[in-house]
């Protein structure tokens, strides 16, 4: 099967150098694809990530030209490998030299392209089921550290990611400094209500320390939207009730002080700050609090 990119492809769209650090990234275990990536640049999560499920997951970036992206995902859906995908969006752009892209397929093959202009350092490394890649980093060691992370990251597929990610930042990442991050992961109807695939999409488009930014967010939307709460963590309603009430007492839920017995009351004003705070799908049937859900609720009430 034969395929030609269109003319529009391969023009110069970028005014500006892209400089990133990124990581995509698929899990064989869940089929999740996704896509981390930093940058000193305004929003990097509106142009470098683009994820598909069942499909594959593509970093654009350097002189980023998001038709790579779009046309990228197209070859993929029509059964052309990471590897191949690279070659074909590269060998006809007179600019792929000025370029850096990063693919990995549903199947986990992974392939990257660093052209030879990017600016310095530049560079990316390919490993199972991930490729890492980034220009205008402060040295190899950006990567090396994104690599790394990952191999050795237990959990999910957005774990992984994002201790890429952070890796890559504290290891120095975008020479120039620090202004935004993103990550995007797909799962089959893994999204809201299970009518979407956006398993986890958060950006932070302008901010001092991006990263940490954004694994601050994701903590709250794994607590908020994920289901996957370590079944070892939990406190007991009746062993830690006078500072649930203490803590529901300062935030304006519970009306009453503290007495030591979970009443009904404690329990509504319990169950009225859940759902205020969008966690009802942490609410349990039984006598417990999962642990996240409980120490959300005292920090938010200033309790250490």
């Amino acid at each position: 099967m034969d395929y030609k990119l269109n003319a529009t492809c391969v023009r110069r769209i970028a005014l500006k150098v892209l400089s990133t650090f990124s990581i995509v990234g698929f899990d064989k275990e869940t089929g999740d694809l996704g896509v981390a990536v930093a940058s000193k640049f305004i929003a990097v999560g509106a142009i470098v990530p683009w994820v598909k499920a069942n499909v594959g997951a593509i970093a654009t970036q350097a002189y980023a030209n998001p038709l790579y992206g779009s046309m990228g995902l197209t070859l993929l859906e029509r059964g052309y490998s990471a590897k191949k995908v690279v070659e074909l969006l590269t060998s006809q752009d007179p600019l792929k030299e000025q370029r850096q892209v990063g693919v990995v397929d549903a199947k986990g093959e992974s392939a990257s392209f660093t052209g030879r202009e990017c600016y310095p350092y530049a560079g990316h490394i390919v490993g199972d089921g991930y490729a890492v890649q980034g220009n205008i980093l402060v040295g190899p060691e950006v990567l090396e550290a994104m690599a790394s992370a990952f191999e050795n990251t237990r959990g999910e597929l957005v774990d992984k990611l994002i201790k890429a990610l952070e890796a890559g930042d504290k290891a120095g990442g975008d020479r120039r400094g620090k202004q935004s991050a993103a990550i995007i992961v797909v799962r089959e109807k893994g999204g809201y209500g299970g009518l979407s695939d956006k398993y986890v999409d958060i950006r932070v488009d302008d901010h001092q320390e991006p990263v940490k930014e954004l694994i601050r967010i994701f903590e709250i939307w794994d607590l908020t939207l994920l289901n996957r709460e370590d079944p070892s963590d939990f406190v007991k309603k009746s062993e830690v009730v006078l500072i649930v009430q203490e803590a529901l007492y300062r935030l304006g839920y519970l009306k009453k002080k503290p007495t030591g017995i979970w009443d009904n009351d404690t329990e509504k004003a319990f169950i009225d700050w859940v759902n205020i705070n969008n966690f009802e799908n942490k609410l349990r049937n039984d006598e417990y609090i999962w642990g996240r859900v409980y120490r959300f609720l005292l920090n938010q009430a200033g309790i250490k």
